[in-house]
């Protein structure tokens, strides 16, 4: 079984991965993220204040339905699509406005009707509910949203993104973190022809790390191509298409090839496979499917060397910060991952950035059109926008 760092990387034999070692081999271009904290304007400060000392006004719900195009087809084990249907929740109290998104998933029965509906069904509560900080509103509404949540990860987005702009503060700084800490992220590369795959990374070349999704049989020459055209690290996503002895198969080859670690090689349900495949893998394995919410993580240990998180399928950020902690007791290495999302979902996901040893949050550079100004990302530097809460900004 791959050892695992003192900071909770893995290492291959005699040599020991720490950041500072990542950064020279991917020839320093991983530099600090881009985080001025936008101390907002004198008058936005003042604002911010005696609002915070002063009665609230009631909260208004707002939601908004959009289609994005994609840049190209995307393509995982299983599925293809043109066009991301996403749900955007505003909650607005005084003159503030905060942003959550609700990305529609149809594998995770999350439509998009459905989202708005369970939504709906609570809008008197959410409405009239009080609150100080996100989390009390999070367990508030826990009973009323638990059976959709990704509406409840909208919501929770959209609390924070408040809550920071009503305090004039950032959410990672009201977090008490430090932006300019935390990985890079990854670009994807969707399932496709060899060549079409190739075509996509020469695309937005010089990243640090690319992610390959897999789950064909031509797999290995899948990244074998990838690699002649890039020295950056590699990770790769069967997306639970494969079996046992094709994950102990290909992992020994794509190690060669300057692969990290394995996400989800197995269907989520198969954990006796993955008690298999956990001690005799040439390569670590990162569970995506298998951990969905809180309760997932600490069966994770005994098969699988890390976790990503995804907030909607957890229920926000709020769960996810609990997941990271628990995460990190039991010496899992820990990754926050998106979905095909706008620039709202990824800008609340930079918030938890600094906390990680992964992220994967290029969702929104895989849109032709955004719905948002926020967080932006270039080969892999996350760059924090001067605006509080989480950054986020609609366009019109």
């Amino acid at each position: 079984m791959p050892a695992l760092a003192g900071n909770g990387h893995p290492t291959q034999p005699g040599h020991v991965f720490t950041r500072r070692r990542f950064l020279i081999a991917t020839g320093g271009a991983l530099l600090a993220a881009g985080c001025a904290s936008p101390s907002a304007s004198p008058g936005t400060a003042t604002r911010a204040g005696a609002r915070a000392g002063s009665p609230r006004g009631r909260l208004k719900l707002t939601l908004r339905e959009f289609e994005l195009p994609l840049r190209h087809t995307f393509t995982i084990s299983g599925s293809s699509k043109d066009v991301a249907r996403t749900l955007i929740v505003e909650l607005a109290q005084d003159d503030f406005q905060g942003y959550g998104e609700g990305p529609e998933s149809i594998y995770y029965g999350a439509a998009l009707a459905a989202q708005r509906s369970v939504l709906e069904q609570a809008r008197s509560q959410i409405e009239a509910a009080q609150w100080d900080d996100p989390a009390e509103l999070w367990q508030q509404l826990r009973p009323a949203l638990e059976g959709n949540r990704f509406a409840q990860c909208a919501l929770d987005e959209a609390a924070h993104d408040l809550w920071g702009k009503r305090r004039g503060q950032p959410v990672w700084k009201l977090w008490g973190l430090d932006c300019k800490a935390g990985p890079p992220t990854d670009y994807t590369i969707g399932i496709d022809t060899i060549e079409v795959m190739v075509a996509k990374m020469r695309e937005l070349p010089g990243w640090p790390v690319y992610k390959i999704k897999l789950g064909r049989r031509e797999d290995v020459e899948i990244v074998r191509a990838l690699r002649r055209h890039t020295n950056a690290v590699f990770r790769v996503d069967a997306n639970a298409g494969w079996t046992v002895e094709e994950t102990l198969r290909k992992a020994p080859l794509l190690k060669e090839l300057g692969v990290e670690f394995i996400e989800q090689p197995l269907p989520p349900e198969d954990w006796a496979g993955m008690k298999e495949v956990f001690p005799r893998c040439a390569l670590p394995v990162v569970a995506d499917e298998s951990c969905r919410t809180e309760d997932d993580v600490d069966r994770c240990r005994a098969c699988f060397h890390g976790i990503n998180i995804k907030v909607v399928k957890c229920g926000g950020l709020t769960p996810a910060r609990r997941m990271i902690a628990r995460a990190r007791q039991l010496g899992l290495t820990t990754m926050v991952g998106c979905m095909t999302e706008s620039t709202v979902g990824i800008s609340a996901i930079a918030q938890l950035r600094p906390m990680l040893d992964y992220v994967d949050m290029d969702g929104a550079l895989l849109l032709a059109k955004d719905v948002a100004t926020g967080v932006t990302i270039r080969k892999g530097r996350v760059k924090y926008p001067k605006v509080n809460g989480c950054g986020v900004q609609l366009l019109a």
